[in-house]
């Protein structure tokens, strides 16, 4: 039965016992809550990926605590690098990297890459420091299904986890944007809650990705799997939003109109539809939807990072 416990001294305390332990533990991210396990143990790493289901291909990004702990494994530690911590970090962005050589097999990807962020949320700083790991943490999910927002959406999708931080729940409610400094320009390899333009305000040129990566075949970032982000219900992008002509019970998520039962109405701008997204579409699941009419979004680069969870989330 899965352990809840608050961030204070004693959770905290019982948090690192488990993670010493090579074992795993939810907690919140300011993104969304992630899985956490000892970034280079392969135990914790061989946990996160059984209790996730997750694809052996699907690479995990590593948390840290501080600039210093991030270029400690990197190899090559690009100028952009620098320029983008000083203006983003603690927060979410991801930046991949060249992997330090010496550094062991656990997590190594085909490419030698090493995706790394610093989270701005207190108490997973704070879980930092006091563990002294480096932390793999993909959203604690069920691989493909909605990433969680809060401690009840991890159990839900996770029962199996020992224990979960109760942090509340996360403020951006998407995951980091992901940014490959090995290229150049540096390319964007997963849009999220760290805008597009705010990166290229800061270093100039970003390369888009021209398409994702076939399933099955290594990649240098999580998050650009064909399916991710889905919920039981069969998710339909469409601008034809009325429940009418489908069986069982529709629920509709839409930017406009009025909410209702089955219809949940979110916010008109990006970053807060992003917000809540995630939220609205476990609970249109739970209150029994078959299906979910979702009105597509405004094709403005503002909402591509909704965009890309939408239509991976509609996947076949």
């Amino acid at each position: 039965m899965t352990e809840v416990v608050g961030p204070d001294a004693e959770g905290l305390r019982r948090a690192v016992q488990i993670l010493r332990a090579e074992s795993v533990v939810a907690f919140p991210t300011e993104t969304v809550y992630g899985l956490g396990a000892h970034a280079f143990s392969a135990k914790a790493i061989a946990e996160v990926y059984r209790l996730k289901r997750r694809p052996s291909w699907n690479p995990l990004i590593v948390h840290v605590d501080s600039v210093q702990a991030a270029r400690e494994l990197a190899e090559v530690w690009p100028a952009y690098a620098d320029d983008l911590a000083a203006r983003f970090w603690p927060g979410p962005l991801t930046l991949v990297v060249e992997r330090l050589r010496r550094l062991g097999d656990v997590g190594r990807t085909a490419a030698g890459t090493i995706a790394i962020r610093i989270p701005a949320h207190p108490i997973a700083l704070e879980l930092l420091a006091a563990s002294g790991l480096p932390l793999a943490a993909p959203s604690a999910n069920r691989s493909e299904s909605i990433s969680p927002t809060t401690a009840q959406h991890v159990i839900q999708s996770l029962p199996d986890v020992p224990l979960v931080i109760d942090g509340g729940p996360s403020g951006w409610g998407i995951e980091s944007t992901v940014l490959d400094l090995t290229s150049s320009p540096p390319r964007l390899l997963r849009p999220g809650a760290l805008p597009l333009r705010a990166l290229r305000e800061a270093i100039g040129a970003i390369t888009l990705p021209e398409q994702d990566l076939t399933d099955g075949v290594a990649r240098s970032s999580p998050g650009m799997s064909r399916r991710h982000y889905a919920p039981r219900a069969t998710l339909i992008l469409t601008e034809a939003i009325e429940p009418n002509g489908h069986t069982g019970p529709v629920g509709v998520l839409a930017y406009q109109g009025t909410a209702g039962p089955l219809r949940e109405v979110l916010p008109a701008d990006a970053r807060e539809y992003a917000a809540d997204l995630y939220a609205a579409l476990h609970r249109l699941d739970d209150a029994g939807a078959a299906t979910i009419l979702v009105q597509p979004p405004p094709p403005t680069e503002d909402w591509l990072a909704v965009r890309d969870r939408l239509t991976r989330a509609a996947a076949g």
